[in-house]
């Protein structure tokens, strides 16, 4: 992503805020300088101010241009777009009674505008180009070719109505603009916020994943034991029905912690390797479904899946699969509560994006409507990082998770970037 999207508030915001600012001058002068030229009839110099506008306007393109390149725009390149404003400014009034002209106080608009976005080196440097432009201006200018108090045109002073005009101006360019620079810094806060957050959930993860690590390593050892020990205990106690039929389940219970264990070896290694798996939606959808139905036979799932979607070839990072299990299981959960076995997963396509919806027939979320945090679950047997898990999945995928509540329970969606995950 270039920096335009990731700098909210800065050098380059206010650039491009001074773009905007630049057209809106370049159109005021234009139309005082014509105004008083062909319907007031002042003998001001024309083609002197004409010019300078015109010079506006050159550099305003240049500006429009350079804001649009992908290298980052720096402190000191914006002093000097702030610089070239102030000059070409500063030559206007010159020809229109210098520090007399009511319109002289719009040298103090860069210095507001640069106050919200630039260091306080950068702004004293703004403000000592403007009052190196005023006391200039005061002694050096062409004065107004009129009486600057004398009544004109219906009792009115000229030069109290322009500075009546200039403070409409100036209130509105300052109102304007300063409100755009501050919902830019509180976006920013707020990306801020969301990136901190973000990485004290990464933080939690991954001190979860190095203690699962651990676990798996001394797991590793007593489950070969009681692989061992359970086919002798089945010799040794062959006449009782019973506890064959419970030792053989024991049995069963321990390859699957085996299975599990060797699962989370090949994930890792495959999460190392960055290799993606290519298949179809139908193909990925059916082998997290086979996966869930034996984890959870009990639950009674029911897939939407159209054919349009169902042709997509995916490039399935690893981490998918596993977060789509644990939303499905988290789902099973839910409904179980309210003595249901319904789950739902809707799998859709949404202009360039991959939804994948699992509903439940649970309580729903609480009265946010947000997930819980990582480490707290509204299940009593929950770990509360089955969420956590699939919202970081969704993140590094550039794409993103949505919860809700729905009519009959909640409501979590998972919606990816087909520019990402998809087989081009």
């Amino acid at each position: 992503m270039s920096h335009r999207s990731t700098t909210y508030i800065g050098p380059f915001a206010l650039a491009r805020t001074l773009a905007w600012l630049r057209l809106c001058a370049i159109a005021g002068q234009s139309v005082a300088v014509l105004v008083c030229a062909w319907w007031m009839q002042l003998q001001i110099p024309l083609l002197p101010l004409l010019v300078g506008i015109g010079l506006l306007a050159v550099f305003s393109v240049f500006a429009a241009w350079r804001l649009r390149q992908p290298w980052p725009v720096r402190e000191w390149e914006t002093i000097g777009h702030i610089a070239a404003d102030t000059l070409v400014l500063g030559y206007l009034l010159y020809f229109t009674g210098g520090a007399s002209n009511p319109f002289i106080t719009l040298l103090l608009v860069p210095i507001a505008l640069s106050a919200a976005a630039l260091s306080v080196r950068a702004i004293l440097a703004v403000a000592a180009l403007a009052g190196v432009a005023y006391v200039i201006l005061l002694y050096w200018h062409v004065s107004l070719p009129m009486p600057m108090h004398g009544e004109v045109r219906g009792g009115f002073s000229l030069h109290v109505a322009g500075m009546a005009v200039n403070f409409v101006i100036s209130a509105l360019l300052l109102g304007f603009f300063i409100n755009r620079l501050a919902h830019a810094l509180r976006v920013q806060q707020l990306e801020v916020q969301r990136v901190r957050e973000r990485a004290l959930r990464d933080e939690g993860i991954l001190a979860i994943a190095t203690q699962a690590a651990g676990a798996a390593h001394e797991l590793n050892t007593p489950l070969s034991t009681m692989r061992t020990l359970l086919p002798e205990l089945r010799r040794e106690h062959v006449g009782d029905t019973s506890l064959a039929e419970d030792l053989a389940l024991l049995e069963g219970q321990v390859d699957r912690c085996r299975t599990i264990l060797r699962e989370m070896v090949a994930f890792g290694k495959a999460q190392l390797s960055q290799e993606p798996e290519r298949l179809s939606v139908t193909e990925f959808i059916h082998g997290c479904l086979e996966r869930f139905q034996l984890l959870r036979p009990e639950a009674e799932l029911t897939l939407e899946l159209d054919d349009t979607t169902a042709q997509t070839v995916l490039r399935t990072p690893p981490g998918l699969r596993h977060a789509l299990l644990n939303l499905l299981n988290n789902a099973a959960d839910a409904s179980a509560s309210r003595h249901s076995h319904a789950v739902e997963l809707l799998v859709s396509r949404d202009t360039g994006w991959l939804q994948l919806s699992v509903r439940d027939h649970g309580p729903g979320f609480g009265a946010t409507g947000e997930p819980t945090l990582l480490g707290h679950s509204q299940k009593q047997s929950g770990l509360g990082i089955g969420l956590a898990l699939a919202e970081a999945t969704a993140e590094r995928l550039n794409g993103e998770m949505i919860a809700g509540n729905t009519d009959h329970g909640a409501e979590v969606c998972l919606r990816l970037p087909l520019a990402v995950i998809a087989e081009k």
